[in-house]
């Protein structure tokens, strides 16, 4: 494992991205707009696995643009009560696996699920349990298993009520799932979950890419205020975290990452925080790709 001064120098370029609100469905526009933004990675448009016209070409003219489309998103509870919601659900993570792998996205992403009964992703006291853990383990390899991906990875959010919730757990899970195709995805906002980590949230990026460096595949781009007894999810530049940091580490690795901006509502809201990535990285002599 690699010092953890090692990640403090940027050697890459940053693969920045987002959403876009271009109302096209054509392969080309949709390409086009996310170089317009300085976008050089992309959120996967919207597909089906078996369009595989549509899938072809959207592999062409993003590649023709240069942009990046790092991340399918498979968002349902692989960890649902009902039996045949659970199965429901695990057939469609592994059918947006399996779209990651066709398109050339580099990873799919999920969270591992929570047992609350009334919200997907919920917290609950038995997200921390020996029966989370196997159950997710034994899930991430029912999905890996199916789809045999050669170049896309399946990686799990880290997540502040659940597992895995810091570079721990998340090593934890990538040394039990035992499986080429796991992955890490890194995004910091949803692990400062203390006051501790709040306040030395540059120690806990250091640390969590420090651990984690070989193995991570994508990051989100969010922020982190406090908010009366705990924290609230806020956009890039209005929070705490330290973005110098964050950017060095994710260009410091030997492989690309890319970092996408999510959870906000409006074009212009995506622009402040665009906007305020592309300063930070100019700032810090980080050249975007």
């Amino acid at each position: 494992m690699k010092p953890l001064a090692s990640f403090r120098k940027s050697t890459q370029t940053l693969y920045l991205g987002g959403p876009i609100f271009l109302k096209s469905e054509d392969p080309v526009e949709l390409a086009k707009e996310h170089r317009r933004l300085g976008y050089s990675a992309a959120y996967v448009p919207k597909v089906e696995l078996k369009d595989t016209v549509r899938i072809t070409a959207l592999r062409k003219a993003f590649a023709e643009q240069n942009v990046l489309i790092a991340e399918v998103g498979a968002w349902v509870n692989m960890l649902d009560a009902d039996s045949e919601k659970r199965k429901k659900n695990m057939d469609y993570v592994i059918e947006r696996l399996a779209l990651a792998e066709e398109i050339g996205a580099l990873t799919c992403i999920n969270i591992a699920g929570s047992y609350n009964p009334k919200q997907w992703d919920g917290p609950d006291a038995r997200n921390l349990t020996k029966e989370y853990v196997d159950a997710t383990i034994e899930n991430c390899r029912k999905v890996i298993d199916a789809v045999k991906p050669k170049k896309a990875k399946f990686a799990l959010e880290m997540m502040g009520w659940s597992l895995p919730n810091d570079a721990d757990s998340c090593l934890k899970f990538i040394k039990a799932i035992d499986r080429p195709a796991f992955a890490a995805h890194i995004d910091i906002a949803n692990i400062i979950n203390s006051p501790e980590r709040f306040y030395q949230n540059t120690q806990l990026i250091n640390d969590t890419f420090h651990k984690l460096g070989r193995w991570i595949v994508s990051c989100h781009a969010k922020d982190v205020v406090g908010k009366d007894v705990h924290f609230a999810e806020t956009m890039p530049g209005r929070g705490g975290m330290d973005y110098v940091t964050y950017l060095r580490n994710v260009t410091a690795l030997p492989q690309r990452v890319p970092l996408l901006l999510e959870h906000l509502r409006t074009p212009e809201e995506y622009d402040e925080a665009r906007l305020f990535i592309m300063k930070i990285a100019q700032e810090t002599g980080i050249p975007l790709a």
